[in-house]
């Protein structure tokens, strides 16, 4: 394979690239990293801390946790209305 390399390439050029390989794939691997880490901080979060997208809220059916952020609320989006009152839209 070195002949190869010596006939196709100048012979200054393939000691540049062969001192270059190293330091790239090193550079590589480090920024492939921290744009793994980057992009696991910056992912949406709940106000608990948890991801929004984990699926740990498989038995969420609404998929938003109004318990954690503290909201009140029916799943379904109906208002929820004491006994006796009425909502706004009831009209009567």
């Amino acid at each position: 394979m070195g002949d190869f390399m010596s006939s196709v390439l100048p012979p200054g050029l393939i000691d540049v690239l062969s001192a270059l390989i190293p330091p790239v794939v090193v550079g590589g691997v480090f920024c492939v990293f921290i744009i793994q880490l980057l992009r696991k901080e910056m992912a949406p979060r709940r106000m608990g801390g948890n991801l929004v997208g984990k699926d740990e809220d498989a038995g969420n059916e609404g998929g938003d946790d109004t318990e954690a952020a503290g909201e009140t609320g029916a799943a379904n989006g109906t208002p929820i209305v004491r006994d006796g009152e009425r909502t706004e839209s009831d009209g009567r």
